[in-house]
């Protein structure tokens, strides 16, 4: 029987984290909650000009990644 947990421990070929230019649907509208978050955020860092609402699911994803970066949130 197998220790591994996939949920836990990924393996080497785990798409769990994906870089957002690879997603399949990354040029999709972004959805509400990442609109939301995304608003939250900018305005937490004091940066609204980070915020638009026709964002794809991408760039929404990787303002989020480094404004939670900047603010300290982690990854």
């Amino acid at each position: 029987m197998s220790t591994t947990n996939p949920k836990i421990d990924p393996g080497p070929h785990s798409n769990l984290e994906k870089d957002p230019s690879e997603w399949t649907t990354g040029d999709d509208p972004m959805t509400d909650a990442q609109g939301s978050y995304l608003k939250t955020l900018s305005e937490q860092a004091h940066k609204p000009e980070q915020f638009a609402d026709d964002l794809s699911k991408a760039e929404a994803s990787e303002r989020i990644d480094a404004l939670r970066q900047e603010l300290g949130l982690g990854s």
